[in-house]
């Protein structure tokens, strides 16, 4: 059964840094793009970014330009969001959703989520 699972999030204050984790199982990592999209509460599904199968080229969203890092380590089947400057619009549930195009910011394109993580900040 495909999966994704994240981890990492928490609490943290404004300026401070939070690193997630999406662990994948049931499919061949490397072959999939992985994208990180976000959901604050009465907005809708926004994308963060990806990393591109093949050759980790990655894109940002503006809003985090800068700020977030997205990595990838195909030997632990593992993708990586380092958040740093966070700021209080920043808190929301993080996704990580992989897919074998190159798509990076429409979630339609995505073939498999992950369940999500809260990351909150405090002003």
């Amino acid at each position: 059964e495909e999966q994704l699972v994240e981890s990492g999030g928490g609490l943290v204050q404004t300026g401070g840094s939070l690193r997630l984790s999406c662990a994948a199982s049931g499919f061949t990592f490397r072959d999939y793009t992985i994208g990180w999209f976000r959901q604050a509460p009465g907005k809708e599904r926004e994308g963060v970014g990806c990393i591109n199968r093949g050759d980790d080229v990655t894109y940002y969203a503006d809003s985090v330009k800068g700020r977030f890092t997205i990595s990838r380590d195909n030997a632990k089947n593992t993708a990586y969001l380092q958040m740093n400057s966070l700021k209080p619009e920043d808190t929301a549930v993080y996704y990580c959703a992989a897919n074998s195009a190159y798509g990076c910011f429409d979630p339609r394109v995505y073939d498999y989520w992950g369940q999500g993580t809260q990351v909150t900040v405090s002003s």
